[in-house]
C-alpha cells in the first residue's frame, strides 16, 4: 500500500527513487528520497499542484471566478496579521488590507490616487499560476481584498483588482461609494450578492 503512494509521489515529481542492490536474491529494494524543490518545468511542488487545481476547477470563466472569489473570502478569514480593529475611515481600512497582503508576501505599497486608495502588489507569490489561470487566482485575491475590508467594518467601497498592469505589478483599488450600504458591508463584486 505504501509503495503505491510513493509511486504516485514519484510520478508527480515530488519523490525520486532508485534501486538499491542488497547482494541477496529477489527484487532489489527501492530507496525513496524527496525530490529537489524544483520539479517538472522548473516549478516548485506548490506551483505544480496549484496549477493543476486551478486548471481542474470546473465551470465557465465566470463560475470559476465566482468560486475563486468565495475561496479568497474564506482564506482571508485565516490571514489576520493582528486583531482587526474597526476602521473609521477607508484609509485606515486600506492600511489593514495592505498589512494582510504584506503578511502573504505581495510586497505591497499603499498610495492615494485622488479619492481612491491603491495597493500596488509588486510580488505575487502565486504569479506562476496566475499567469496561466488569472480567472481563478486573481479572483481569489479580490475575495481576499473584500474580506479584509469587511473584517474591519470598512466604510462602503467599491473594489477592483487589475492583474498584470506591468509584468510584476497588480493593482488593488479601493474607491469610496456615495450610496450607504446596509451594515457598512463592502458591496458585492459584479454579478453576486452579499458575500462573494
Amino acid at each position: 500500500m505504501v509503495r503505491f503512494h510513493l509511486d504516485v509521489l514519484t510520478d508527480a515529481g515530488l519523490v525520486t527513487s532508485r534501486a538499491v542492490q542488497s547482494g541477496t536474491r529477489g527484487r532489489p529494494r527501492r530507496l525513496y528520497l524527496p525530490a529537489s524543490r524544483a520539479v517538472a518545468g522548473g516549478q516548485t511542488g506548490y506551483e505544480l499542484l496549484s496549477g493543476i487545481l486551478a486548471a481542474r476547477w470546473a465551470g465557465d470563466s465566470e463560475q470559476r471566478a465566482r468560486r475563486a472569489e468565495q475561496a479568497g473570502w474564506d482564506w482571508a478569514g485565516h490571514q489576520e496579521p493582528g486583531p482587526a480593529v474597526p476602521a473609521a475611515t477607508l484609509a485606515e481600512a486600506a492600511v489593514h488590507v495592505n498589512a494582510v497582503f504584506a503578511e502573504l508576501g505581495f510586497e505591497p505599497d499603499l498610495v492615494r490616487d485622488g479619492d481612491s486608495l491603491e495597493i500596488r502588489l509588486h510580488a505575487c507569490p502565486f504569479r506562476a499560476v496566475a499567469i496561466k489561470h488569472p480567472d481563478v487566482v486573481c479572483s481569489m485575491h479580490r475575495g481576499l481584498l473584500r474580506r479584509a475590508l469587511a473584517d474591519v467594518d470598512a466604510p462602503p467601497a467599491a473594489v477592483s483588482l487589475q492583474p498584470f498592469v506591468q509584468p510584476h505589478l497588480c493593482l488593488a483599488r479601493i474607491t469610496p461609494v456615495t450610496a450607504p450600504s446596509p451594515g457598512r458591508q463592502i458591496p458585492p463584486s459584479t454579478g453576486s450578492g452579499g458575500k462573494p
